[in-house]
């Protein structure tokens, strides 16, 4: 088993260049965030599908952000025997951050959904999203990460709470694993995600109607993923190799 605490979550590191390291491009993300979060300041009176995040809200996902950076600079596999508590931890992470206080405050609430992450009956919980992975890793990658998301948000959901933002996350670190850029809201791509998301949470895994539109679904989301790719949330190839 990885521990958590042995991964970084602290602000960007730095070479003996002053070159930033890792593989995602950490400040260019939470800049695109805070921008996303302008955009849409001005947008909410007139279109109730999109919900600004907040001030904390941008922060609790760049602690995720950095996670995954970090078990990318890692080679960590997040879905190997053994590594399902990381996802327990990004979702921990965009829920209350880092902050010892307001993980404690949240106690209950985390071991609550510890509980349903484990203990859902099939085809609910983490078993179902990793045996899912298993069987189509294989796939194109963006179709593979949009399946992974599907599988996050379709009811019975992972999570009690937070399966969009941590979904991101998850589908994040499957996409720069191979070299693509993540996944990060922005003024362009806000109204869509939001839709789309709401369409994947109406899906009932247990229903018959899921695994019939599971190849079409993951198409859309999948071409969704390709116009919305932007390169500069990666940093170069040639700082990638810390």
């Amino acid at each position: 088993m990885i521990e958590t605490a042995a991964l970084s979550t602290s602000k960007d590191c730095a070479d003996s260049t002053g070159a930033r390291c890792g593989v995602l491009d950490l400040p260019r993300i939470e800049e695109d965030l805070l921008e996303t979060r302008r955009w849409m300041k001005g947008r909410l009176r007139s279109d109730t599908s999109l919900r600004r995040p907040d001030l904390i809200g941008i922060e609790r996902m760049m602690s995720g952000y950095r996670l995954v950076d970090a078990m990318l600079v890692r080679r960590i596999d997040l879905f190997a025997p053994g590594n399902s508590h990381l996802f327990l931890e990004l979702n921990a992470l965009v829920l209350c951050g880092d902050d010892a206080a307001v993980r404690e405050e949240a106690r209950r609430h985390l071991k609550a959904s510890e509980r349903h992450f484990y203990e859902s009956e099939p085809p609910g919980g983490i078993r179902d999203v990793v045996e899912w992975y298993a069987s189509h890793r294989r796939e194109q990658t963006r179709l593979c990460a949009a399946g992974v998301y599907i599988r996050i948000l379709s009811e019975p959901e992972l999570f009690i709470e937070g399966n969009h933002r941590t979904g991101v996350l998850v589908m994040s670190y499957i996409l720069a694993r191979s070299g693509l850029p993540p996944f990060v809201l922005s003024p362009a791509n806000a109204r869509e995600f939001a839709m789309l998301s709401t369409s994947f949470a109406a899906k009932r895994k247990t229903g018959p109607s899921l695994p019939v539109q599971m190849p079409w679904l993951k198409r859309r989301f999948a071409n969704f993923l390709v116009r919305h790719a932007n390169p500069a949330h990666l940093l170069p190839q040639e700082k990638n190799s810390s």
